[in-house]
């Protein structure tokens, strides 16, 4: 059965539980001596991800079209070039 786990890298080079829930597994599921394989990948820094997240969301207010895709100035010479063809 797959579990996720989430460890912490000590300077030593153990890996040592990051959560309760990690902690549990460990302790309840995974017998003492049993060879577990696995892939690690590295998560994202968090705070990095919530400013990215926040920069994105300022920089969508501040450039949400209010009136549409265009202005009404662009739209009357849209109109105009319309009628003219």
């Amino acid at each position: 059965m797959a579990h996720e786990l989430q460890l912490i890298k000590q300077s030593s080079g153990i890996l040592i539980p990051a959560t309760p829930e990690t902690s549990d597994i460990l302790q309840s599921k995974i017998k003492l001596g049993a060879v577990l394989v696995a892939e690690f990948r590295q998560v994202r820094n968090p705070a990095f991800h919530r400013r990215f997240f926040a920069l994105l969301n300022l920089g969508f207010e501040y450039w949400e079209p209010t009136g549409g895709a265009i202005s009404a100035n662009e739209r009357k010479l849209v109109n105009g070039y319309a009628k003219f063809l």
